[in-house]
């Protein structure tokens, strides 16, 4: 069910994407910083449908909370200077690849274990 949500999100977004104006170059650190950060909130709430612990209020406010915080993060660097926006990239992206990491080995082991039964159901067949 999840998923189908973040293909009709991801397919809304093109189309208003198509239709939308172009963003200035002045708000596109904000926009980056804040697709990152939401990436990474869709990687994790990926993550915990599969292992069973999602929660749809600890989500909305993970997505919402991480892109405020992010872009909040952006313009406070902009006006000291500093590229504080790099230390949330790395911390976003860092956790991507672990959920990303997690979701991959998920259905790694859920194919082998349809491989194993498999070859079990064939030798099975082969005694009888």
């Amino acid at each position: 069910m999840i998923f189908v949500a973040i293909l009709i999100g991801c397919i809304i977004g093109a189309i208003l994407g198509i239709n939308a104006p172009v963003i200035p170059y002045t708000y596109s650190g904000y926009l980056a910083i804040s697709i990152v950060a939401a990436l990474d909130s869709v990687f994790g709430g990926i993550t915990s449908v599969l292992n069973g612990k999602f929660d749809l209020k600890i989500f909305v406010s993970g997505f919402f909370g991480n892109a405020i915080l992010s872009i909040l993060l952006t313009y406070l660097g902009e006006r000291l200077n500093v590229d504080i926006y790099l230390a949330a990239i790395v911390v976003f992206v860092g956790r991507m690849f672990t959920n990303l990491g997690i979701i991959r080995r998920y259905y790694i082991d859920k194919w082998t274990d349809k491989l194993k039964e498999k070859s079990m159901n064939k030798e099975e067949t082969k005694k009888e």
